[in-house]
């Protein structure tokens, strides 16, 4: 194989590595959904993880749920105690990936 084949296989291979690593970061077992009665859809907040309803319906609408209470924003969820341990400890299932941030390429 001559230096240009060598150079193309190793970029596709490392190409591949890195998007099958960022495929392994999304299938992360995440928490059960909520079961409050408030709302009917959930949607994973990846960043802050957390549930968000995404029930249209509900006056919850928009709102992250954690430990049993829902929050309007992030900045009352960053207020809370138990929600700051969390989001410290091992155990937190969110984050941002990628560019720039500390857990992906250049962080």
């Amino acid at each position: 194989m001559n230096k240009t084949k060598k150079l193309i296989a190793g970029v596709s291979s490392a190409s591949v590595a890195v998007m099958l690593s960022g495929c392994n970061d999304q299938a992360q077992e995440l928490p059960p959904e909520p079961t409050d009665t408030e709302c009917q859809d959930w949607e994973w907040d990846e960043d802050d993880g957390v549930y968000e309803c995404d029930d249209t319906n509900s006056r919850y609408f928009g709102y992250y749920f954690f430990g049993g209470r829902y929050f309007s924003g992030t900045s009352s969820l960053l207020k809370n105690s138990k929600y700051k341990a969390y989001k410290n400890s091992s155990s937190f299932k969110g984050g941002s990936t990628g560019f720039g941030s500390s857990k992906g390429f250049g962080g």
